[in-house]
């Protein structure tokens, strides 16, 4: 809806226009309305106002009426339906014989009247907020899974435990096992909590929630390090995105034996080789390229120094092809997983 004042304006550059010589078609069109539009706002020799806000309006013929509204209240909150939604309760009244309202106008009066809740002594469901943890250095958040991998016919796996730190991205342990063990996995979390020197920190450590991740062998093994322990919500998947996706890499990397791996052993050689790969050659584009490793051990930034300097002097030797700042190469100081909605964060492996 177009304002008064704004139609007034508008009809007053229109003839400022046309006074000037301009054909009323063509100063219509620049003002973005039509000739017939212009007639409307100023028949009678004056600019009308927009009655749409004020246009009386017949009633919708198959509107409720007081009572019928009324009806429907009384109507559930009866004892033997006050426990039951709408769509309960219309199908157990035609079963009676009787017809009050449909489904959408019981739901539609019941909200009116504040009474559209959670109904009966059921506690309503409980929308969880999923785990939410910030990183600013190597070593305090690490993301863990385990993945399943083709073996040598149909139907045998082998399974892959595999630990990845949230702000390095680099994977801080692996294991292949031919079974998904509690036991597998704390032997796992054990030998990378001591190879990276985290005691006296703390350490979270996130992971889905299947048995392996609950086991009693790897809960006490949690306590005992001193590591508090982070899950997702129940199958919500993307929850723990960071190995999601870092397991597509994995999966689709050149050279992945699709059809199945031989033996464990060739399973295993292949990991060591992708891990490798994956922390010390792997140009990172959640990291602005640059490795894993790099990002770990605080290589990043020199490597992002050097750049700047690079662009620098090459915009100084031909300004004319830069038309504004050169490219961005500075990291986030924190890493966030599961990011409230006001923390936009784009997760790639």
């Amino acid at each position: 809806m177009i304002s008064t004042p704004d139609r007034l304006h508008a009809v007053e550059l229109i003839n400022e226009a046309v006074a000037s010589g301009a054909r009323r078609y063509r100063a219509c069109v620049e003002m973005g309305i039509t000739v017939r539009t212009l007639q409307r706002w100023t028949q009678a020799g004056e600019t009308k106002s927009d009655g749409r806000p004020q246009a009386r309006r017949p009633e919708p013929k198959n509107k409720l009426k007081q009572e019928e509204r009324q009806r429907i209240v009384e109507t559930a909150n009866q004892p033997k339906y006050k426990s039951l939604p709408p769509s309960q309760i219309v199908p157990a009244l035609a079963d009676e014989g009787l017809y009050i309202a449909s489904e959408s106008s019981f739901y539609r009066v019941l909200r009116e009247h504040d009474q559209q809740h959670h109904r009966g002594r059921q506690q309503a469901p409980v929308h969880r907020i999923p785990s939410t943890h910030k990183a600013t250095a190597p070593g305090q958040v690490w993301c863990w899974d385990i993945t399943w991998v083709a073996g040598p016919v149909k139907g045998i796996f082998y399974y892959l435990y595999l630990i990845l730190d949230l702000y390095s991205r680099k994977i801080v342990g692996w294991e292949l096992h031919d079974q998904e063990l509690s036991d597998y996995a704390a032997q796992l979390v054990r030998k990378a909590y001591l190879r990276e020197g985290i005691q006296g920190k703390l350490l979270v450590l996130h992971s889905d929630n299947g048995s392996p991740m609950k086991g009693y062998t790897l809960l006490q093994t949690l306590y005992n390090l001193g590591v508090q322990g982070s899950y997702n919500r129940p199958r919500v998947s993307n929850d723990n995105a960071y190995a999601e996706s870092l397991f597509r890499t994995f999966k689709y990397r050149p050279g992945y034996p699709h059809k199945g791996f031989k033996s464990i052993e060739e399973a295993r050689t292949w990991v060591h080789h992708f891990v490798n790969w994956y922390n010390y050659e792997h140009k990172h584009s959640g990291l602005k390229f640059i490795t894993p490793n790099e990002r770990h051990t605080g290589a990043d930034q020199d490597v992002m120094k050097q750049r700047e300097t690079i662009y620098a002097k090459a915009k100084a030797r031909h300004p004319e092809r830069w038309s504004g700042n050169p490219r961005n190469w500075q990291l986030p100081e924190e890493v966030w997983l599961n990011p409230e909605t006001d923390k936009k964060l784009k997760i790639v492996a």
